[in-house]
């Protein structure tokens, strides 16, 4: 086992002393959960496995003697001792001290192929797009979100739900809802649902001009595509030139973003020569 303190951000100094609960923590008890988390993430002994939020180390004293080599991330400093004794003695475990949106994750090595996650609520999204943009090394990703974010990661064009995190989810790879999760498996019980969500990469995470497109798409969810663009302030076109490209796509020149499918969105910024 390697203990890697990993850079903090910057409101460590406002974390001391908070409880687990309000870091978004709800720690893995059921036993029988670990197995159904094995499978549909197809782990294998040549995987090196991401865990954000390693917790008291149920899900990494499972994971450690199945796979490769075992990153597992962690900012609680309080569950440092528990952390450390779930995977003791083994060899093939880096634990990482610091806030998953900090952790400087090119410097894991050898590089994650999977990412398997009991993910905190508060970072779930961000840290699932972070590590598709900035780990290309990922293939699969199996995380244990709360239910909100896994509709929306998963979320269909036209559905309440779709908008940016879905966009870019999709962009980069196959998006399903596995299996929902019951409050019971966890402690302290939350107050909100959970589901399995599998991500298998088909791609590459899309290019920096399309997520600011996709981005300033959906900043103003009740204005027309052309009008939320405008008002980001991030796409320096003309509302003629995007109501035209619009068409030019076959939309309405007043559609609004959750119309346009994730290719679409791309199709879009290659029009506007973004």
């Amino acid at each position: 086992m390697v203990s890697v303190q990993a850079r903090k951000g910057p409101s460590a100094a406002n974390r001391r002393g908070r409880r687990a609960k309000d870091l978004g923590q709800n720690f893995l008890r059921d036993p029988n959960i670990l197995d159904v988390i094995g499978r549909e993430s197809e782990l294998s002994g040549q995987d090196v496995v991401l865990e954000i939020g390693g917790g008291e180390g149920v899900l990494s004293a499972y994971l450690a003697p199945r796979v490769r080599w075992l990153h597992a991330v962690e900012l609680d400093e309080r569950l440092r001792e528990p952390l450390e004794q779930s995977v003791a003695g083994a060899g093939n475990v880096a634990l990482w001290w610091g806030d998953a949106m900090e952790v400087d994750l090119e410097a894991m090595s050898p590089a994650p192929t999977k990412m398997v996650a009991n993910l905190p609520y508060g970072i779930a999204a961000g840290v699932v797009l972070r590590t598709i943009e900035e780990l290309p090394s990922i293939e699969l990703w199996l995380v244990m979100v709360q239910r909100e974010v896994g509709e929306r990661l998963a979320a269909a064009p036209g559905s309440g739900t779709y908008g940016v995190s879905s966009v870019l989810a999709q962009l980069a790879g196959d998006v399903k809802v596995v299996r929902a999760i019951p409050r019971t498996v966890f402690v302290p019980a939350p107050n909100v649902d959970s589901v399995l969500v599998r991500i298998t990469r088909t791609a590459a995470a899309p290019a920096q001009p399309v997520r600011r497109l996709v981005r300033a798409a959906f900043a103003h969810r009740r204005k027309t595509l052309a009008g939320s663009l405008l008002l980001s302030g991030n796409v320096s076109r003309e509302r003629g030139q995007i109501r035209e490209a619009l068409v030019r796509l076959g939309h309405p020149p007043d559609v609004r973003a959750e119309r346009l499918a994730p290719q679409e969105l791309v199709a879009l910024a290659k029009e506007l020569e973004l």
